[in-house]
């Protein structure tokens, strides 16, 4: 096998006047993990999927994320179908 680069941190270090999202599904320290990963790939913002959250996932009629910005601050959103 043979590892593939990382395409959303090699943006994030190329970027000028863009904004750069990410998307994130965890299961396990849901926003520690998530706000790592935003910084460690220079993302502005990542958008976090728990696999905790009651009527959270896919394939259902609501799911729950949470933005978080490159201040590490957020903001929760349920989006319906």
């Amino acid at each position: 096998m043979i590892r593939n680069p990382d395409i959303l941190k090699t943006l994030g270090a190329q970027k000028k006047h863009q904004y750069i999202v990410g998307f994130v599904l965890e299961s396990e320290d849901e926003l520690e993990n998530s706000k790592k990963k935003l910084k460690e790939k220079k993302l502005d913002f990542i958008i976090l999927n728990s696999l905790k959250d009651a009527g959270a996932g896919f394939d259902k009629d609501t799911n729950k994320i949470i933005l978080i910005n490159d201040k590490g601050e957020t903001l929760p959103h349920r989006i319906k179908k």
